[in-house]
């Protein structure tokens, strides 16, 4: 068996032991929600949830609890003062936990590791990538002060997690 053929299929068995995500709990800052599945915009962005009360699932990179680093978003700082899903993300502390469940039924258990804020146009590109062999989840939103002229924040926050071995 060629190795590309042999990579290929631990690829679709990997992604047969771990479901899709559907639904995120970090407790330590009351979240408890569903989870969208998005893609890229037209202008080649991570696209964001449909919503303030949902997260959503980088559906072109790992499943949380693969190897690599899977990425979820959330909103901050919704209009009108809505409350949205990672207004305190900023809040969460190394060592605390997040828990994602997939479609099975099955609970991922992630421990924060790092919390990191990045300038509004500077590469967040390592909350994409990782080759180490080990599973992570990385969690985007955006901080900082509202320009209501590029309609965007100054800041984007990124909680780095590992995933907990079992």
């Amino acid at each position: 068996m060629s190795d590309a053929r042999k990579l290929s299929n631990e690829l679709v068995s990997a992604h047969k032991s771990i479901g899709l995500p559907v639904h995120i709990k970090i407790p330590r800052i009351h979240v408890d929600a569903a989870i969208e599945h998005v893609g890229l915009t037209p202008q080649g962005a991570m696209d964001v949830p449909s919503g303030p009360a949902t997260a959503a699932w980088f559906k072109l990179g790992p499943r949380p609890g693969e190897e690599g680093s899977a990425v979820i978003d959330g909103h901050f700082g919704w209009k009108n003062r809505t409350p949205a899903i990672f207004d305190n993300l900023h809040t969460l502390e190394r060592g605390d936990k997040l828990y994602v469940e997939d479609e099975k039924g099955a609970i991922g258990t992630f421990v924060v590791r790092e919390l990191r804020t990045y300038g509004e146009i500077e590469d967040i590109s390592a909350a994409f990538a990782s080759s180490d062999g080990k599973a992570y989840l990385n969690l985007i939103t955006c901080q900082g002060v509202w320009n209501k002229a590029r309609k965007s924040y100054s800041q984007r926050l990124v909680v780095f997690t590992d995933k907990e071995i079992e």
